[in-house]
């Protein structure tokens, strides 16, 4: 795929951070000299304009465009689910995964509107993860291997990448990774999911705390945080933000269980997550938590909890929006308008 994909070991991570591309400065102050010069006050469109600058940057041009936005949402099942941690079956994974396929989902209404190529990606529904209380989620190779699938899927071609997750029991892994990365009690973390009443949420967040004192010597190690307490999805979902650096594509996280997935690579170097942008603040309690630890500002705030990548994609909306009035607006000069 690139020089630096696909990982040979875990420990590959850690030297990533010097060796990925950085953010264009030289791009960024073209495209916010072109800003100051649109027919608008200055700062008038606000977020709309970080957010084109922010694409400059990364996209290494002053008028960036996206001309393909890969939506990527990856599935998988969990060993943690034995623990009665969610009130639907595992089988809900395939059968939420074959409504993707079939266009069902609210994923596909809001591509097709928004204009994002989907792609969902199946991780071994049949061979579930461990039930971290009892042992690590996942062996190094199977978190490598999960990773590395995640990388691949990423096309280097594509303008803007937006990432999504399905899983049952994958809420409870999310509060999981984010009590181990960012500490708090479980409970700070922890929210209903799919629907999980008051003693349901209760139940999750004893579950995770065993899970955290089973692993408490993981502190510290964002790879060994994967590897113990996520899931195929969740590591996939970090490759696919490390593939998308190495190709200078910007990243549009999803929601509270697509941020955690990539809190362990903040772990590892806050600066692995410069590209990623937070697409929305949802419902999910511990998602506003999550976000101010990773000093994420969200685009949207519409209480959503659905997952699937719907925040992501509904961004990209606001996305295109923002470069279209970059690259579309006349200047000053361009328009006669004294004031430029």
């Amino acid at each position: 795929m690139t020089e630096h994909f696909p990982l040979a070991a875990l420990t590959d991570l850690a030297a990533l951070p010097a060796r990925l591309p950085r953010y264009d400065e030289e791009a960024a102050r073209a495209a916010r000299d072109r800003q100051a010069s649109l027919t608008k006050p200055p700062g008038s469109l606000g977020r709309l304009e970080t957010l084109a600058i922010d694409m400059a940057g990364w996209r290494g041009t002053s008028r960036p465009q996206i001309r393909k936005a890969q939506a990527l949402v990856f599935a998988g099942n969990h060993g943690i689910c034995a623990q009665g941690v969610n009130p639907f079956p595992q089988e809900v994974t395939a059968q939420m995964v074959a409504n993707f396929h079939a266009g069902g989902a609210a994923i596909n209404q809001i591509c097709a509107v928004t204009g994002a190529d989907l792609t969902v990606i199946a991780l071994d529904l049949d061979h579930a993860t461990q039930d971290f209380t009892q042992s690590p989620a996942m062996t190094e190779a199977e978190c490598l291997d999960a990773l590395n699938r995640g990388a691949a899927a990423v096309d280097r071609a594509a303008d803007v990448l937006l990432l999504g997750e399905m899983g049952i029991g994958n809420s409870t892994v999310a509060a999981a990774l984010a009590a181990a990365c960012f500490g708090g009690a479980p409970g700070d973390w922890t929210g209903p999911g799919t629907g999980s009443d008051a003693a349901g949420i209760a139940h999750k967040a004893q579950v995770i705390a065993r899970g955290l004192e089973r692993h408490a010597g993981v502190s510290g190690d964002g790879a060994a945080i994967l590897t113990t307490l996520g899931g195929r999805e969740q590591a996939a979902i970090c490759g696919a933000i490390l593939a998308a650096r190495a190709y200078r594509i910007p990243v549009l996280l999803d929601g509270f269980i697509c941020t955690a997935a990539a809190a362990p690579l903040h772990v590892i170097d806050p600066a692995l997550l410069d590209h990623c942008i937070a697409s929305h603040r949802g419902a999910e309690p511990g998602h506003g938590r999550l976000l101010d630890a990773m000093a994420k500002d969200p685009v949207l705030a519409l209480d959503l909890r659905l997952g699937e990548g719907t925040g992501a994609a509904l961004a990209l909306g606001l996305l295109r929006a923002a470069l279209a009035c970059h690259n579309g607006m006349a200047t000053f000069a361009e328009a006669g308008v004294t004031g430029g």
